[in-house]
């Protein structure tokens, strides 16, 4: 059993064959009868393999836990994410706007205004969290 879950809603949950995803300590997958563990998700492309087929998430972050199913002998794998959306929900053009956005922010910034750290970190996040849209779209 596997679980994407934000804070406003349950993306998905279903049977599944596989979770891949990736921490701050490498690339993972959470198999059935997998050992229980807590980790942490960095921004990327999370991966569900199910037997009709592979679903994909847009995650920008987060936390997984894998432990004991509702069933006997099953295993759940959760993903908790602050951010997270289905690659086939992505608007691509929404995302590209937004990364040139950014982009056009970063390029005007002086070297005073880079040095105002919430500035230049808001605009860096945006820039970031527009390309992980269009990568995990064209996933």
């Amino acid at each position: 059993m596997v679980e994407i879950v934000t804070p406003e809603t349950a993306l998905w949950r279903g049977e599944a064959n596989a979770l891949i995803a990736r921490s701050s300590d490498g690339d993972f997958t959470i198999l059935p009868q997998h050992t229980e563990t807590v980790g942490d998700i960095v921004a990327g492309v999370v991966r569900v393999q199910t037997n009709e087929g592979e679903l994909a998430f847009a995650v920008h972050g987060g936390y997984f836990q894998v432990g004991p199913g509702d069933v006997d002998g099953e295993t759940r794998a959760t993903v908790l994410a602050g951010v997270a959306e289905r690659t086939t929900d992505i608007d691509v053009a929404r995302a590209q706007a937004a990364k040139e956005r950014a982009e056009a922010e970063l390029a005007a910034m002086t070297k005073g205004d880079a040095e105002d750290h919430a500035n230049f970190y808001l605009a860096q996040s945006s820039l970031e969290r527009a390309e992980l849209r269009l990568r995990a779209a064209a996933h």
